[in-house]
């Protein structure tokens, strides 16, 4: 169920055995939250909604794209995508030898005004465009565009200690917990020394950052379905506009509105 409760729906993963081309463009219109299932392929990809958010889980944690961000996901990576409703997808498939990252690590990257044009020019074009001509020169464009894409911080690390990851569900089922530490731990059977060690160690973020982290995420897709900020930041587990707009600045580096609008 998503946030603005309608029901997700399973979206299919394209039987491909190879790529037609380097790059390649799968376009999608999706009236309902949707989620794939878990799937792994030989070649990389950019998950990318010009509407909508989507997030990309992996083992390593989940990737969140508004749509002026874009999720790489690593080639082999085994991974699942969920997009909000009214989501359209525009996304990229990146041969190997055209891949613009070294390594299986996956990351948020900036998608500028162009890069953006140029992708929705891409997803209009025939599956075998021409290589040699004008198409074939404008992904040479797009592929500098991803390489040069800046990384973004809207990640959110996935703790490998099974108490961690008990305490990390409860938060993402309901970011307004405002649980300290100290409480979970009479939860977990733990000390609020161990388990803050073991946030450290697994996430490279302290308790307290983390859950802010979330919450912040948590509060994007309802942001550009165009929620008020008030109700976003008191759902979101502030107790003030005032400090949910603080705090997503140091975060995204723009103010909630100016974000949703595109900013």
């Amino acid at each position: 169920m998503s946030s603005n409760g309608q029901a997700a729906v399973e979206r299919p993963v394209p039987e491909l055995l190879a790529l037609p081309r380097r790059l390649y463009a799968r376009v999608e219109s999706l009236a309902q939250p949707a989620w794939t299932p878990w799937h792994r392929h030989p070649w990389g990809q950019l998950s990318y909604a010009i509407k909508g958010v989507l997030t990309v889980t992996t083992a390593e944690g989940s990737y969140v794209a508004p749509p002026q961000r874009a999720v790489w996901i690593a080639a082999d990576v085994a991974h699942q995508v969920r997009s909000s409703s009214g989501a359209e997808m525009r996304s990229l498939y990146v041969s190997a030898e055209a891949a613009p990252y070294v390594g299986s690590q996956c990351r948020v990257v900036a998608v500028s005004a162009l890069f953006r044009e140029l992708i929705k020019t891409f997803s209009g074009f025939a599956r075998e465009y021409d290589e040699a001509g004008p198409e074939g020169r404008l992904v040479s464009v797009m592929l500098d565009q991803l390489r040069t894409a800046p990384e973004v911080g809207l990640s959110l690390p996935a703790p490998q200690d099974g108490r961690l990851r008990l305490l990390c569900e409860a938060l993402a089922a309901n970011p307004s917990d405002d649980r300290t530490l100290a409480q979970w731990s009479r939860v977990l059977g733990a000390s609020e020394k161990t388990l803050s060690r073991a946030f450290l160690r697994d996430t490279q973020l302290t308790f307290r950052s983390w859950r802010q982290r979330l919450r912040l995420i948590s509060a994007l897709e309802r942001l550009e379905r165009g929620v008020a900020v008030t109700e976003v930041a008191l759902d979101c587990g502030y107790n003030s506009p005032s400090a949910f707009i603080a705090a997503f600045r140091r975060q995204f580096g723009a103010t909630p509105g100016a974000f949703a609008l595109g900013a």
